[in-house]
């Protein structure tokens, strides 16, 4: 576990055997405190995963003695109730028989009814918090892993679960704090956004306004198809690093991060087009990685649970799968909104309006920054308008042969298949598209 288990890169034979015998008597001392059997400190010995087990133990030290039927009868709430948190936080089902809870769960149940019980919480509510918490520490107990350590033949596992007993009582508390200093930030950092946003006058139960914006990596999938696993995970964690530090320094919110692609939302216009065009600046600039393409919308998005729903959501993406690499895109609103608040910095380009999958025909603009050379980007985009009419012929070929094979094609003189574009959390066309209409701002 990164940053709190440490692996020891030196098998058996480099090491003093004494050493190695007394590095597992001194584990084999703290499992057996710890509840486990002699049985199974051997079996994870021979497995040559006493490590992994030491830090199983550890990290959860009550002995597992309860079944779900006894946890119910202890907490008064119902096997069905419990099987639903279970779930919920995203933990496989057990058997009536299984051993599987300890005095770590009886306290968590206790807890949850706490909360119901001074109305912290409805059972609805309370089951879906533990459904965020559960995908969000999975997250970060992942991060936490480093699979090539752990699986590692050259790692001596008994050393190792020395390594990590002995720092354990430190490190595992320390995380701990750790994680409720960033809750605390955070909740407080959603509290102050939350007072801005009454402020200006948002009334109960209405749905904020904000910019949200999508930018996707252009040929991820084709690159990744080129790269190691050491080489892929060296590209993530770069179009991660310079997205966080991006968003984030202008005053924007990550939501979330799949892959290729980073969606953000921001509370005013002008932030969330200087975030847009920097990230486009960034990744130009960026040896490691490929141009990105953004796209930008705003109006009221639903609010649930740390991420954001709606119809300016989905124009978002669907401008990015429309943009062309190292292009921002906006929406008339979004330009109207720029226009509102001053953005003096910025200048927009009208560009052909374009029909958009279950939108429907929208106008385009091209952000960029005031005093920017527009013959340059004229012609660029010239060059990319003719590929991009290109390859959408080729799309649309290639989907009306499938519903030929298929029996599926449409009625004549209804409309075409939409083609580029896509789903901002599914696979995409990657047909670039910007061409100017010819009007000017």
């Amino acid at each position: 576990m990164s940053g709190i288990f440490h692996t020891y890169d030196i098998g058996p034979e480099d090491g003093d055997e004494a050493r190695r015998d007394a590095a597992l008597a001194h584990v084999r001392e703290i499992l057996l405190m710890h509840g486990a059997t002699e049985e199974e400190i051997d079996g994870a010995v021979a497995d040559g995963v006493i490590d992994l087990f030491v830090a199983d133990r550890l990290l959860v030290p009550s002995r597992r003695r309860y079944t779900r039927v006894e946890v119910a009868e202890l907490t008064g709430v119902s096997v069905d109730k419990l099987e639903r948190f279970w779930r919920a936080l995203g933990f496989p089902g057990v058997d009536d028989d299984d051993r599987a809870f300890t005095d770590l769960d009886l306290e968590a149940v206790r807890l949850f009814q706490g909360l119901q019980a001074l109305g912290a919480a409805d059972a609805d509510t309370a089951v879906q918090m533990a459904r965020v918490i559960g995908s969000s520490m999975a997250r970060i107990a992942e991060a936490e892993l480093v699979p090539g350590d752990l699986e590692s033949a050259e790692v001596d596992p008994v050393l190792s679960a020395e390594a990590f007993a002995s720092v354990a009582d430190v490190t595992i508390p320390a995380m701990a704090k750790l994680l409720e200093f960033v809750w605390r930030r955070q909740v407080a950092a959603g509290m102050q956004r939350s007072m801005m946003l009454r402020s200006h006058g948002l009334a109960p139960g209405q749905s904020p306004l904000l910019a949200v914006g999508f930018a996707d990596m252009v040929g991820f999938t084709l690159l990744s198809q080129h790269l190691s696993d050491e080489e892929l995970a060296a590209v993530v964690r770069r179009f991660e690093e310079i997205s966080h530090d991006i968003v984030t320094s202008a005053g924007g919110r990550v939501v979330k991060m799949i892959g290729d692609e980073v969606m953000f939302v921001v509370q005013t216009v002008t932030g969330a087009a200087e975030i847009g065009l920097s990230l486009a600046e960034a990744y130009a600039d960026d040896e490691l990685l490929s141009d990105v393409r953004v796209g930008l919308a705003v109006g009221p998005v639903l609010v649930q649970d740390g991420d954001f729903y709606g119809p300016v959501v989905n124009l978002a993406s669907r401008l990015v799968g429309v943009a062309n690499p190292g292009t921002v895109l906006v929406s008339g609103e979004f330009r109207t909104a720029l226009v509102d608040e001053g953005g003096q910095d910025f200048d927009t380009r009208a560009l052909r309006p374009r029909n958009l999958k279950d939108i429907g025909l929208v106008q385009l603009w091209k952000l960029s920054r005031a005093g920017s050379a527009p013959d340059a980007d004229r012609r660029r985009s010239m060059r990319w308008e003719r590929l991009g009419e290109f390859l959408r012929d080729l799309e649309e070929l290639r989907d009306r042969g499938e519903q030929v094979v298929h029996g599926t094609l449409p009625p004549a003189g209804s409309d075409p298949v939409e083609t580029g574009g896509g789903d901002a959390l599914g696979p995409k066309v990657e047909v670039p598209f910007e061409g100017d209409d010819g009007s000017s701002e």
